[in-house]
């Protein structure tokens, strides 16, 4: 049966089924592996299997932001001409990455079965602030080591950890990477045997193409026209200015085309999008509206266009400085999105719409995490409290993990109960966390949805914008501060908006 495609549903729910299972074991084994709280606590990390051409075939359920965008990785890798058993690396946000604290590998598997990308944040990669998160940056190289694609020997792995701080770190969780990928390789290697070389690939093909005519039959079902929205990024860590976003969504047959004509250009500050991530948000809003159960591969995006004038805020020039755009400026893109397709289908109310970035660090340690909120109620259920949305699905940093490794004390981390929208359903709540600082440090915050509200839906109402607190006083959503031994910082996370009118009691 050496030479037999892969036709019948059930042989390929089988194969899609372990095909993903190599894509969770990598995952699971960077997570074992690696010594950042970023990684092994928070799980900032997505893993991939791809075929020989190049199309995402299975992935792990990780992070949004990371895996709309990893085709584009493997695409400039591929133009390098990979052999098998070769590794690369890349993390340069005009060539298929994210921001630069997402590292990621390609390596090309034995015997022409594929590729195996992993990604993950890493909790500093240089730069002009520590865990590299600047707020006040200008221009990439000021947002730490720029990795374009680069085989990956033991020379360019001694370049990148010596711009790094804390390098033992940096390496222990580059080496946790690289780990990941080789337990991927013998996975693969492992169903070629049970499958057969052929069989193997074919299916790849077969899954890519039952992705497709899915998605396609899933978006045919949606009533043909166009649909816009608008809304703000809250200022680019410069100025305190509304930055908009405007977005026109066509259905026609079984094709969406997005349109970001209207955007606001490129700003000065770090709040740009590269495109990769911008189409990342915008497959993930297709996939969650029409079909959100269906195998996430590179098929599910073929029938999705998206358009965005050069150089604008969400197709961003380079050294255009990014770092918070694929954090935050994704997450307003999801909103955007999201509220266009509103003119199709019922959708969600606003979740939080930030992932609440905060960054610590000094001479002695590095570390980075994001902060849950609300998510938006549903036409038939409320908002969940105190998850990450929309862009992010990472894990919160355990206060116990925190504690142990870094100089800070955790004083509160409670539910901020009410502040989700009111409505017939009603918006999850978002969260307070107060950080007592034990010793002079750097911080960085980047949040979102501090000035504007998460819009309910339906009549639904509109949840509590969040707060930043130093020492009791507000700080701005995006600052970068120097704080000592004793200062308190407070975090308190939006809610989410509620969906319809309240029930008459």
């Amino acid at each position: 049966m050496e030479g037999d495609a892969v036709t019948d549903p059930a042989t390929l729910q089988v194969l899609g089924s372990a095909l993903r299972g190599v894509a969770e074991e990598m995952g699971a084994a960077l997570v074992r592996a690696a010594h950042s709280a970023n990684i092994k606590e928070r799980r900032d990390c997505s893993t991939a299997v791809f075929d020989r051409r190049g199309r995402m075939v299975a992935q792990a359920e990780h992070m949004p932001v990371h895996l709309g965008a990893m085709p584009d990785a493997v695409a400039a890798v591929l133009e390098l001409g990979p052999k098998a058993g070769e590794t690369f690396v890349v993390n340069d946000p005009y060539t298929g990455g994210t921001h630069l604290p997402d590292i990621t590998l390609v390596s090309a598997a034995a015997d022409g079965l594929g590729y195996l990308v992993s990604r993950a944040h890493h909790a500093d990669v240089g730069g002009m602030a520590p865990a590299s998160l600047p707020v006040g940056a200008r221009e990439l190289y000021q947002e730490g080591l720029v990795i374009p694609p680069l085989r990956l020997t033991d020379e360019v792995v001694a370049l990148m950890v010596a711009n790094m701080r804390n390098p033992a770190q940096r390496l222990a969780d580059l080496r946790a990477q690289i780990a990941c990928h080789v337990t991927g390789e013998r996975r693969l290697i492992e169903l070629a045997e049970r499958f057969g070389r052929r069989r193997l690939l074919a299916g790849m093909d077969e899954l890519f193409a039952a992705s497709e005519r899915r998605i396609r039959a899933a978006i045919g079902r949606l009533p043909d026209g166009t649909s816009a929205a608008r809304d703000v990024m809250e200022g680019d860590g410069l100025r305190e200015v509304d930055i908009p976003i405007e977005v026109a969504v066509t259905v026609a047959g079984q094709e969406v085309v997005v349109d970001f004509a209207g955007t606001a250009p490129q700003q000065p500050g770090n709040v740009n999008c590269p495109i990769a991530v911008t189409r990342s948000a915008v497959y993930h809003v297709v996939r969650l509206v029409c079909d959100p159960d269906i195998p996430a591969s590179g098929g599910a995006y073929a029938p999705v266009t998206v358009l965005a004038p050069s150089g604008c805020l969400v197709n961003a020039r380079f050294p255009g400085a990014v770092v918070a755009g694929n954090v935050e400026t994704s997450s307003r893109i999801v909103d955007v999105v999201l509220a266009a397709f509103g003119g199709f289908v019922p959708v969600p109310a606003m979740g939080q719409g930030t992932m609440n970035n905060v960054s610590f660090g000094n001479d002695r340690f590095t570390h980075y995490e994001t902060i849950g909120g609300g998510q938006g109620a549903c036409p038939d259920a409320d908002g969940p409290s105190a998850v990450h949305v929309a862009m992010s699905n990472t894990l919160n940093t355990p206060i116990e993990a925190l504690e142990r490794e870094h100089p800070l004390l955790i004083e509160r981390y409670e539910l901020r109960r009410g502040s989700g929208g009111e409505g017939l359903h009603r918006g999850g709540d978002g969260v307070v966390r107060a950080y007592r600082i034990l010793e002079p440090m750097r911080v960085s915050v980047m949040s979102e949805r501090r000035r504007h509200r998460p819009r309910g839906e339906a009549g639904g109402g509109d949840a509590k914008p969040g707060e930043n607190r130093l020492n009791g006083r507000r700080v701005p959503a995006k600052a970068q501060l120097e704080l000592d031994a004793g200062d308190v910082l407070e975090i308190r996370t939006p809610g989410g908006g509620g969906w319809g009118k309240p029930a008459r009691s």
